[in-house]
């Protein structure tokens, strides 16, 4: 990403105003300063009176990586399908395919060995998850820059391993084990948030493997209120032994800023895998082939269960494990080799983490009766392979989209989705308050959320993705995947070859869309 700062001088300006408007004399503020009038303020006791010892020993291994890379870009013809889609270089389709452009990131990483090994996150070396790397770029606080060589990274963990060379040995630190701290530590963190190098800041653990609710093979995370901000990503979090024990890595913020909420990859999870990354060997992870829903309050009322205790499957992959294991939908998942599943501990975590092959006892309640069953825990797929398979694959946080515990209403909606996709090449749900506020849009917004689309359509050539919103047909207005159906059906019955969309895409402004009927 390209930051811009700029720092401007109406503060200072301000300041200088107060201070000429209060009259007082230059010396009045150095006389209160006098040292035999202040008093020394004894740090309570375990607080630390200082991190600057600490932090001078650290700092040294904490480095600002920067990247180039070439990002594809769809160049979207807002007059596709019009006698004018050719004369703004959109070509068939109006789309004007193979353009690339420049992207830079930045962010933070650390020195794991003498012979500069560095560890930090894959999204800070992969632009948008579409940046072929150019080159990237390792600066260590002394102002040396090192050609940097990525020896191996991982989506699924968000780590990413590197290589520099220097002439003398670097300076580096270790993991630690975050399993030994608690809730209250202090702990700090060193980086490079909006591209400002070696900035310190301190605060404690203020959770312990939070588990965020994405559903993803790592969703277990340090959560602490030690300010992270951008550029603070692959940057480490250190305890009071100088230890790294996470690695910085998301924030929650509704502003963008930091707001107290920061969380760190455990170092007991990533440091196998960065070993694995460092001697190139391939991450493999395990998969049931299930989609999962955690207990909420409504589902355990109407399962009488307790909540936060177990998952819901909502669907099974037929050919997976689970589906040779007998597993269903509708049954709830308690407990997987022993381990317990809960808010902290989820299906996705601890079956990702057992080795493919291994046969795993699987405890569930199905209608009410506990029972246990065998499954073979195969291979995970890649995070790509995932995210096409369906709208609401289990790593994401797209809870409810499309859940139904009524299996007549699930037949429907299928059915629907078929329809639609024979018509026009795309599967949708409506759009309920909580797919509203996933996918960043109000939640009084009507309309069905395209949850994927056939390449070979019209749909696909004029750039109609999932997660679009579709607020409109023919200049009806949609609130059901029926109505779109109907649109559809009376479009053919008068023997249109299209329909007009009006698209909603998340942080853009809403478009007509025509998309010719298959």
């Amino acid at each position: 990403m390209r930051y811009a700062y700029g720092v401007t001088t109406a503060l200072l300006l301000a300041g200088s105003a107060l201070t000429l408007a209060t009259g007082f004399p230059a010396g009045a503020q150095v006389a209160q300063n006098d040292s035999s009038q202040i008093q020394a303020i004894t740090p309570r006791q375990g607080a630390p009176s200082s991190f600057a010892d600490l932090t001078a020993q650290l700092q040294p291994a904490v480095v600002n990586i920067s990247t180039r890379q070439r990002v594809k870009v769809q160049n979207n013809n807002p007059f596709a399908g019009t006698p004018f889609g050719d004369l703004f270089g959109g070509g068939q389709g109006g789309q004007g395919g193979g353009s690339t452009r420049e992207a830079q990131s930045l962010g933070s990483g650390f020195i794991i060995s003498a012979d500069g090994y560095v560890v930090t996150n894959n999204h800070v070396i992969t632009a948008d998850g579409q940046g072929e790397v150019e080159s990237i770029s390792v600066t260590t606080p002394d102002g040396t820059e090192y050609p940097a060589k990525l020896v191996g990274k991982d989506a699924a963990s968000d780590l990413a391993v590197l290589k520099i060379t220097g002439n003398k040995p670097f300076p580096f630190v270790k993991f630690g084990d975050s399993r030994k701290a608690r809730v209250g530590d202090w702990v700090i963190a060193i980086g490079n948030p909006f591209g400002l190098g070696g900035t310190v800041t301190q605060g404690i653990i203020s959770a312990v493997y939070r588990a965020t609710g994405s559903g993803s093979a790592y969703d277990r995370y340090l959560q602490t209120d030690a300010s992270i901000n951008r550029g603070n990503s692959g940057g480490p979090m250190f305890d009071m032994a100088g230890n790294v024990i996470g690695i910085n890595n998301a924030i929650y913020s509704p502003t963008g800023g930091s707001v107290g909420i920061g969380f760190a990859i455990p170092a007991e999870i990533a440091a196998p895998i960065v070993e694995k990354l460092k001697n190139g060997q391939a991450i493999e992870r395990g998969y049931l082939g299930v989609r999962i829903q955690p207990i909420n309050d409504d589902l355990a009322a109407s399962l009488g269960l307790p909540k936060n205790r177990g998952e819901f499957i909502q669907s099974v992959e037929p050919g997976a494990g689970a589906a040779k294991a007998g597993i269903q939908a509708g049954d709830v998942v308690t407990r997987v080799d022993g381990k317990e599943v809960k808010p902290d501990q989820t299906l996705s975590f601890i079956v990702a983490n057992t080795a493919p092959g291994k046969t795993v006892a699987i405890d569930l309640v199905r209608n009410g009766k506990p029972m246990t069953v065998n499954a073979v825990v195969g291979k995970r797929p890649t995070e790509e392979e995932l995210a096409n398979q369906s709208f609401d694959q289990d790593q994401q946080d797209d809870n409810g989209l499309g859940d139904n515990s009524d299996g007549q209403q699930q037949q429907k909606q299928a059915q629907a989705t078929g329809a639609l996709q024979k018509s026009l090449g795309i599967g949708a749900v409506p759009l309920t308050p909580q797919i509203a506020r996933q996918l960043g849009v109000s939640e009084d917004t009507r309309g069905v959320v395209v949850t994927g689309v056939d390449s070979s359509s019209d749909a696909g050539a004029k750039g109609l993705q999932r997660r679009d919103i579709i607020l409109s047909a023919n200049y009806r207005m949609l609130a059901t995947v029926a109505d779109l159906e109907a649109v559809v059906r009376q479009a053919k019955a008068e023997n249109r070859e299209a329909v007009l969309l009006r698209v909603q895409r998340a942080g853009q402004p809403a478009i007509y869309l025509p998309i010719r009927l298959r």
